[in-house]
């Protein structure tokens, strides 16, 4: 289960306008328009992130652990034990590292919301990429819900050309997901100074480390805020790929999901979508996501990889009807 966000949203009705029936030729922006158009209420307004220049100088005792799937580069992040045990030594403005601990849980709605723990669908995810032997050579990339970054930073790693990173907390983003990416950027220096002979002097792993991050863009805050603020950009964003991994557990968080990706997502751009087939407890999961994208007549859906292992889990792609 990932993170969640508590919007206030009313569910979605099999009622649909009678002017978007008799036109089936509506492009793309004025379809996104109309299915935006739900008011949400903001729960944690959207922040962009400035990466210190070494981010791990204020994190003590953490210890670098390193995933590998398949043929995939290995992805180097924050050891999950390690960093749930220093967990009070941390700089948190949110309290969430204190809360999870004293209450036990992964998740707390409105105040924590999953980003700190790497959930398997996020593995599922990286495994279809190893599958389908894919790479990100020029793409613009967005990790929503990122939590620890692993599917960005890979995105990173095989030639992407800007990354952003979104999760609820703030915390999550400055302890846990520029950490990570910069462990995965000195990584790709080291690999480059070993290739040309020639070890790096600290000051000049961390510009170069630097140079990598200015390719990545790091936001928190609730999805409807996250959107207002990239519209508010001067070039507002349009990403050829978003990933998002078990983001879709909860039903009232739907709308919200549904309006980044319908204005954030180029018109030939593709999300690839990780998640179980229902979320127990909280009630969401693939099916009911479906109906409600169907509803919306926006997007069509793809299944791309089923897993059978315990919880049935699913991969799949959303792209734009044309």
């Amino acid at each position: 289960m990932a993170f969640s966000f508590n919007f206030d949203i009313p569910l979605p009705t099999a009622e649909t306008n009678d002017k978007e029936k008799e036109d089936n030729s509506k492009d793309v922006d004025h379809k996104c328009s109309e299915a935006s158009a739900t008011v949400l209420t903001k729960m944690k307004n959207a922040i962009e992130h400035e990466p210190l220049l070494d981010p791990l100088s204020h994190i003590e005792n953490w210890v670098q652990e390193t995933i590998t799937v398949g043929a995939l580069p290995p992805l180097l992040c924050l050891n999950e034990s390690v960093f749930e045990k220093t967990a009070p030594e941390l700089e948190d403005s949110e309290e969430i590292l204190a809360k999870t601990l004293t209450q036990n849980s992964d998740l707390i709605t409105g105040v924590y919301e999953g980003g700190l723990k790497i959930w398997e669908c996020t593995y599922d995810l990286l495994e279809y990429i190893d599958d389908e032997g894919q790479t990100f050579t020029g793409k613009r990339v967005l990790d929503l819900g990122c939590g620890a970054g692993l599917l960005g930073i890979l995105a990173l790693k095989r030639g992407a050309t800007k990354v952003d990173f979104q999760d609820y907390n703030s915390t999550v983003i400055e302890q846990l997901t520029v950490p990570n990416v910069f462990l995965n950027c000195e990584d790709d220096d080291d690999e480059t100074e070993e290739k040309n002979s020639s070890p790096p002097s600290k000051r000049k792993a961390l510009n170069a480390s630097q140079k990598s991050l200015d390719c990545c863009g790091f936001f928190s805050g609730d999805w409807n805020s996250f959107l207002t603020l990239m519209r508010n950009k001067t070039s507002s964003p349009k990403y050829d790929i978003i990933f998002t991994s078990e983001t879709i557990y909860n039903t009232d968080y739907y709308s919200s999901l549904h309006s980044v990706f319908c204005d954030l997502l180029a018109e030939d751009g593709i999300v690839y979508l990780a998640t179980k087939s229902h979320y127990f407890g909280v009630g969401g999961g693939l099916l009911l996501f479906e109906k409600f994208v169907e509803q919306k007549k926006v997007f069509q859906i793809k299944y791309l990889k089923d897993v059978e292992q315990g919880l049935k889990r699913h991969v799949v792609s959303l792209t734009f009807k044309k």
